[in-house]
């Protein structure tokens, strides 16, 4: 028996009313949801995949891509755009050589672009896993990530 079915083994007697749940406790194991997670998910609660997809889809919370060590999410909402958070979002792409929705192929490092943070005041925000950086300017990236890589080299 592999973790999804160990994890599925759980929730025995459920319907889709459970579907939220189960998604949650299959990323919070995998740290994302997989086409074959998915899948399996359907099979169990005997719902096609495609259903199951496009209800995660709506929640921000789960994610279909494996997540960095450190994971750098760029509030684009409209303060943190108007305070040139594509500026902040141009030098990370170009300092990690990923986009919006991928990881550095070593692991350490991953990006997701966000319509809000809740924190208007003191935009433009990015965070690193769930610590905020308020008023970063661009500038500031290359310290930042150098900063992390020596922490962890």
């Amino acid at each position: 028996m592999d973790r999804i079915d160990q994890i599925l083994s759980d929730f025995q007697q459920v319907n889709r009313d459970a579907l939220i749940p189960v998604l949650q406790a299959v990323q919070d194991e995998f740290g994302y949801l997989s086409g074959e997670s998915l899948e399996k998910i359907g099979a169990h609660l005997r719902l096609p995949a495609s259903k199951i997809y496009g209800l995660a889809t709506f929640y921000s919370q789960f994610t279909f891509a494996p997540r960095g060590k450190y994971h750098i999410r760029v509030c684009n909402g409209t303060a943190c755009h108007i305070d040139r958070s594509t500026s902040i979002l141009k030098e990370l792409n170009k300092q990690l050589g990923i986009v919006d929705g991928e990881a550095t192929r070593d692991g350490m490092f991953s990006l997701e672009v966000v319509a809000c943070m809740g924190a208007c005041g003191q935009s433009p925000v990015i965070a690193i896993n769930e610590e905020y950086y308020p008023k970063v300017r661009s500038s500031a990236i290359r310290g930042l990530l150098d900063d992390i890589r020596m922490k962890h080299s």
